[in-house]
């Protein structure tokens, strides 16, 4: 297999930029976006109407390019044309970090089949900015963006989610809220959620508790604005395990080709026992079989 390297550096190419965009507050565009979006020649947008609102209030002149999940098949060839002619764009989603829920990804894979340099210029990320601030553990975590939407399909991705030990990222309709948090109950248990409301907005709002409760909230008030669940991951019931099984494990991790340290580090962790400890007395007891 041969390894692709990409670089920023000299390149007759032009440059394809993902260009992160404020996801509620327009004083949370960078400096770097700006003058990003002033300097490319073309800028591939979602909706060149609320982009346009965008470039309006940063006093940005650059040309759009409509790009989004309808036209991208189309549209992906000509990009790629203006990019190999040594022109550079900037590609937008409505708001944060582009490829997440748009067709970004297809243009990205595109670029570097034909060894056009991608750059990364950050920002807002809704999915990360409402995990930081709601109090359930944010590492690890897995992002999955919008959820199905019939029932049986949601109930059906739930079930093949729900011993996952992960906080759990998801972006809802506020119509589809109290639905989905009815099926995430009925699958999940009575887990603790948080629900993101406008985030970065005037009103945006953190509701804490469980799904119950939650549940029971927004059946007395109507949610408006966009939303995010932020749900708990599955409980790990560590299984007890004296120090004969876990020696055997190790011994069988070992067996498996995995270097000693990193077989009693594995074990130690699986089973929530101190590392250092689990190592002196693996060692002593390998040295009292040694002895036998």
């Amino acid at each position: 297999m041969q390894i692709q390297k990409s670089f920023k550096g000299q390149s007759p190419y032009g440059k394809l930029y993902l260009v992160a965009t404020p996801i509620g507050n327009l004083e949370d565009m960078t400096f770097r976006a700006i003058q990003t979006l002033k300097e490319v020649d073309w800028i591939a947008a979602e909706d060149t109407r609320n982009t346009g609102l965008l470039l309006k209030h940063f006093d940005i002149s650059t040309k759009q390019i409509s790009f989004h999940e309808h036209n991208a098949k189309e549209k992906i060839p000509d990009l790629i044309g203006f990019l190999k002619a040594g022109q550079s764009i900037a590609q937008v989603s409505d708001a944060g970090l582009p490829s997440i829920s748009d067709p970004g990804h297809d243009l990205v894979k595109a670029a570097i089949e034909e060894d056009i340099a991608v750059v990364t210029v950050p920002g807002a990320s809704a999915g990360i900015s409402a995990l930081i601030a709601s109090g359930l553990a944010p590492q690890p975590h897995i992002f999955y963006g919008f959820l199905p939407r019939k029932s049986g399909q949601q109930k059906q991705f739930f079930e093949s989610k729900k011993d996952y030990p992960e906080t759990q990222i998801f972006y809802e309709s506020p119509h589809r809220v109290a639905d989905t948090l009815e099926n995430m109950l009925e699958v999940y248990g009575d887990r603790s959620v948080v629900l993101v409301r406008e985030l970065t907005k005037i009103y945006e709002e953190y509701q804490r508790g469980k799904i119950s409760e939650l549940l029971e909230s927004i059946s007395e008030t109507p949610l408006k604005g966009e939303c995010l669940l932020i749900v708990e991951g599955a409980s790990l019931e560590v299984e007890d395990k004296d120090e004969e099984d876990l020696f055997s494990e190790i011994q069988e991790r070992i067996q498996e080709g995995v270097k000693k340290n990193q077989a009693i580090k594995e074990v130690a962790k699986i089973y929530q026992w101190n590392k250092s400890q689990l190592y002196a007395s693996y060692h002593e007891w390998e040295e009292n079989q040694s002895d036998d």
